[in-house]
């Protein structure tokens, strides 16, 4: 590959966020082309809408992608599986994670203070191809749904972010948030959740993975995975701020449980979240 293309657009809650990540990655392509690996990479600051495409392209040196598309949209195809980062958030086991069920204060006070209370309310959904946000939801709505419905709406709102601003503004009453998004927040922008509430969690499931093309070969992907591992240790500040443990090796059987969660659903009735 005459060049090759990096991106990191999962966890870039705020702009002083997406730096950090940025610098992260700078670090790990100085590292990996210190022990060999290519030089020519270019960083996608705005890799732009369709993420799909872009962790299909084959010149993909690095990305981290959502374990949806990973194990549900025929991704594997398309990467290799390099390594899920391991996070100090609530919700969080190792290289596994949650999303956090909250409700806004006002649905809140009139009773919504359990998952199934929130029968017939709203839903705001960050994206069809979200696990933490779509999948994790919709498995854990499947047992109180009825003849495949549970709220009354589900808006599409194109982020976690835009979420918490649908339950703040009062055209939304529900939503699951990927638990280290929740955990930025509380950091970055707490008073997102001033009228935010929790009542639950979701099952647990392997973090986003970092994924690189099946064109990279073997040995430069293990230079890679060091890489990573050498960027997160080289700045204790900034893995602090990115609430960053380090970086875990886990199969690509072990996103199974993505899929188990979606099968789940069906089995009960609940194909689709509505």
């Amino acid at each position: 590959m005459s060049q090759w293309i990096t991106a990191l657009p999962m966890y870039n809650v705020t702009p002083h966020h997406g730096a950090l990540w940025r610098a992260l990655l700078e670090d790990a392509l100085d590292a990996f082309a210190q022990a060999g690996g290519p030089r020519d990479v270019a960083v996608l600051d705005n890799p732009g809408d369709d993420l799909l495409a872009l962790w299909r392209r084959p010149d993909l040196l690095l990305s981290q992608t959502c374990g949806f598309p990973y194990r549900m949209l025929g991704l594997t195809d398309a990467v290799q599986l390099l390594a899920t980062p391991a996070f100090d958030a609530e919700g969080c086991e190792g290289a596994h994670y949650r999303s956090t069920l909250v409700v806004s204060a006002r649905a809140w006070a009139q009773g919504a203070v359990t998952l199934a209370a929130c029968c017939g309310l709203r839903a705001a959904c960050n994206g069809h191809d979200s696990h933490s946000g779509m999948n994790a939801l919709r498995h854990a709505v499947a047992p109180y749904a009825r003849e495949g419905r549970f709220f009354s709406s589900v808006a599409w709102v194109g982020s976690h972010l835009n979420a918490l601003r649908a339950l703040g503004a009062g055209v939304a009453d529900v939503a699951a948030i990927d638990c280290v998004t929740l955990a930025y927040i509380r950091d970055a922008l707490p008073e997102l959740l001033h009228d935010v509430r929790t009542i639950g969690a979701t099952a647990s499931a392997p973090g986003l993975p970092f994924v690189t093309s099946h064109a990279l070969p073997a040995e430069d992907a293990a230079r890679l995975r060091d890489a990573l591992d050498l960027a997160c240790a080289a700045d204790a500040p900034r893995a602090k701020a990115l609430r960053l443990r380090g970086f875990v090796r886990l199969s690509s059987t072990d996103y199974a449980a993505i899929e188990q969660c979606a099968d789940e659903a069906r089995a009960l009735g609940y194909p689709e979240l509505a």
